[in-house]
């Protein structure tokens, strides 16, 4: 059921767009295609979409509830492919290692009303055998149903990535460093993590006091047991990796500064300003996922705190990192992510998801930053075509833009806002908005800076 070999990203100068699949309806069916075909007409050949797993109740693709599953909510539900096809038994049967814990895990959150697996009676807790068994009768119906959301999430998907792939557009993706407290990874692999005797996280992840925050942020994560993983050779790891490189031509690694050391939280700490780093054997990781893998398709998230040891890591196994245009305007002119100084091995960005939109960021600087950026980009109060220019102008092989830059929205449009637990993930794209104008402009940009 697969699409063909990944495509290469990093063999010419392109440019692509960051738009999470939930931004668009039927996503993995007509809505998708459409995009698929602006881009092409845009001059763009990679889509950046962010995690396509299962989210929990905010909408956030980063908290994830299996490595392997794909989100339902994604489905184009006029194309949904039969139960009875011919190809869903081989897939169900192929899918089994991960597939079966899953669905169970699915079905009893909901049959518990949502509560996490720690709060469930111990013996289907502590996966009891008699009462999974019992579970697994009692709940029949939602179990197949979730197995075959699963097999229609990838036929779907797959068939997006054909259709992507023959438009010569490549799927840039993204794997979230940590999971879910309550997922089916922690529920069935409760010996790889940080857990107490039931489960609930005893250490979580998240990062010191930075640009985002001044508390910090704790994500609620439950931190990796690295010395239980390495006992295993890090088979989990390697699975999720393969999981995601099945589906994809490009891959993030999120929060990659914690392959070389992670802030640890405890979990019942205010904020995370009590965390402490501790040291994670990156190295030993990395190097076995090289030694399965002639190349690592992979892209370093290395924002936030980097020191020596991540810079090393990267260089070491060849891995190109991101450059944020947003970032560069604190006044020193050595800032990494100023655009003449970028590596060509690079993604830049005029923001992230993480970001305000170019406009919104704008209209919030103070005078003295305003007055750098307008110096630099000669913006004049014009933004956000001088960022796009930037980024596109830069010596980095690949450029990305969040489709509300290319829009010109401001703050209302914002993807998500790093410290707080509402109000994110909830733009759509405008009907409408993807106007033939627009592309037509586009790619004269694109032209203009040598992308395709």
């Amino acid at each position: 059921m697969g699409s063909g070999a990944r495509l290469a990203v990093f063999d010419r100068r392109r440019a692509g767009v960051l738009l999470p699949l939930s931004a668009l309806p039927a996503a993995l069916g007509r809505g998708g295609r459409a995009f698929i075909d602006w881009l092409q007409s845009a001059g763009f050949t990679v889509w950046q979409v962010l995690p396509v797993g299962p989210t929990g109740a905010d909408g956030s693709p980063y908290w994830v509830r299996s490595d392997h599953a794909g989100n339902p909510a994604l489905l184009d539900p006029l194309e949904l492919p039969s139960p009875q096809d011919a190809q869903a038994a081989q897939f169900l049967a192929g899918s089994s290692a991960w597939l079966t814990d899953y669905a169970l895990f699915e079905a009893l959150e909901r049959a518990h009303g949502g509560a996490a697996f720690w709060r469930w009676p111990a013996p289907l807790r502590d996966r009891e055998p008699q009462a999974l068994a019992r579970a697994q009768q009692e709940l029949a119906p939602q179990i197949e149903r979730i197995r075959h959301e699963q097999y229609a999430f990838q036929v779907q998907w797959q068939a997006l990535r054909r259709y992507a792939h023959e438009r010569n557009v490549r799927l840039f993706g993204d794997l979230p460093f940590y999971v879910a407290p309550s997922s089916a990874e922690t529920w069935r692999h409760r010996g790889l993590f940080q857990l107490r005797a039931d489960g609930e996280p005893a250490a979580i992840g998240g990062v010191p006091p930075d640009y985002f925050s001044p508390t910090g942020q704790s994500w609620g994560n439950p931190l990796y047991d690295w010395g239980a993983m390495a006992a295993q050779d890090f088979a989990w790891w390697r699975a999720r990796l393969a999981a995601q490189l099945a589906r994809l031509d490009l891959l993030r690694l999120d929060h990659f500064r914690a392959l070389a050391a992670h802030w640890a939280v405890p979990a019942d700490a205010p904020d995370a300003r009590s965390g402490a780093w501790m040291p994670s054997p990156g190295e030993a990781l990395l190097a076995g996922l090289r030694g399965e893998c002639s190349e690592l398709p992979l892209v370093a998230e290395d924002l936030g705190v980097i020191t020596e040891d991540v810079s090393a890591l990267m260089r070491s196994f060849g891995l190109p990192g991101m450059r944020v245009l947003q970032f560069g305007f604190d006044g020193n002119p050595s800032n990494p992510h100023l655009p003449y100084q970028y590596p060509r091995e690079c993604v830049a960005y005029t923001g992230t998801h993480d970001n305000d939109t170019a406009l919104g960021w704008y209209r919030s600087l103070d005078a003295g930053t305003r007055a750098r950026v307008d110096l630099f980009l000669d913006a004049r109060g014009a933004m956000p075509e001088p960022a796009l220019r930037a980024v596109l102008g830069s010596v980095a092989q690949l450029a990305v833009l969040p489709l509300q830059d290319l829009l010109g929205l401001g703050s209302a449009a914002r993807f998500n806002t790093p410290g707080t637990v509402t109000g994110n993930w909830h733009w759509q794209v405008p009907q409408g908005a993807l106007t033939a104008e627009l592309a037509a402009h586009s790619a004269r940009l694109n032209a203009i800076f040598g992308r395709s």
